[in-house]
């Protein structure tokens, strides 16, 4: 009788209180990151306290003593960004510019991961990752000459096939109408690669018997894809979006500054964003350092807000594929 109830008892894990030389490997490996991120993450935290500061240089102080100095003005840096003349324009530009790429950074990369994912040859499916994925390595300024070289008026690629088809030259950099076209198709051809990439890792974890399954129900390649491989992309899919609706407050600097060739007059209506107005506030000798800071510090609280929002609806829907 005794032996039964024993048996019955739950066995209790012993907790582990010994260090061993697992622990201290996988602490060595982790000590590098750990310093970057204190160095480059947690400390420049402290320059937060710009964005409430009136910061001037004190006579030869140096930063820290300058920064004590200065006048605590509380939230009027906030209010001076949140009564800028343009600050519902690049309110608007920012937010319909990340919807825009939220939907197409998820639509297009899964069907191309779906349509390699169904290559028979691995060479042509390892040749069109790679062409497809060496976009994302290449920087915005280099882009920006391709781009000025195709759109350029007199001796444009982009004129010249107008010419020959008998229309007239067009003055790319004066007409904003173009510009929301070419910069979302210039996002897609940067990152799509990197986005397809990432699926297509989560498509070769998927098990193969289950395709073998639906060929042998007669289930055609659209079926499978519907029916396996959407559901089995789901969570990547959902992190995905979760970390792109974090970043619907900032923008791409490169791509809407780099691109436009400054966005100047008057591409400005059409191509200013978030981050292209915190440069243009930083480069300006009418604008204050704190109030600068304040413009980048809305961003990334917007953005931690837009991030936990996302999780927490996420999480109400389906509690497996939330983040947090």
């Amino acid at each position: 009788m005794t032996d039964e109830k024993t048996r019955a008892k739950p066995h209790k894990l012993q907790r582990r209180n010994k260090w061993t030389r697992d622990d201290t490997e996988l602490t060595i490996l982790a000590l590098p990151t750990t310093v970057w991120y204190i160095l480059f993450c947690y400390l420049p935290m402290f320059g937060i306290i710009l964005a409430f500061k009136d910061y001037r240089i004190s006579g030869g102080a140096g930063f820290l003593t300058s920064l004590m100095k200065s006048e605590w003005v509380g939230f009027k840096n906030f209010q001076y960004f949140f009564s800028l003349p343009d600050f519902p324009m690049i309110l608007r530009n920012t937010v319909l510019y990340n919807l825009v790429f939220i939907v197409l950074d998820i639509v297009l990369p899964v069907g191309l991961a779906i349509m390699i994912g169904n290559i028979y040859s691995k060479t042509k499916s390892k040749v069109y990752q790679t062409l497809m994925f060496m976009p994302h390595f290449m920087s915005w300024v280099v882009v920006s000459y391709f781009v000025y070289a195709f759109l350029v008026t007199d001796k444009g690629l982009a004129n010249g096939l107008i010419r020959m088809l008998g229309g007239e030259n067009i003055d790319w950099y004066f007409t904003p109408k173009y510009w929301p076209a070419i910069l979302i198709i210039m996002h897609i051809w940067k990152g799509i690669g990197y986005s397809m990439v990432v699926y297509l890792a989560s498509i070769t974890g998927i098990d193969t018997s289950l395709y073998e399954a639906a060929v042998l129900d007669g289930a055609s390649k659209a079926q499978q894809a519907r029916y396996i491989t959407l559901p089995s992309l789901q969570p990547i899919i959902i992190m995905m979006f979760i970390l792109a609706v974090g970043r619907i407050f900032s923008s791409d600097f490169g791509l809407f500054y780099q691109v436009t060739q400054g966005a100047k007059q008057p591409l400005t209506p059409i191509v200013a964003t978030f981050d292209v107005k915190t440069y243009q506030m930083l480069t300006s000798a009418s604008t204050t350092l704190g109030q600068t800071s304040a413009a980048s510090l809305f961003q990334s609280v917007i953005g931690c807000i837009m991030i936990l929002t996302a999780n927490a609806v996420v999480r109400k829907v389906d509690k497996a594929s939330a983040l947090i």
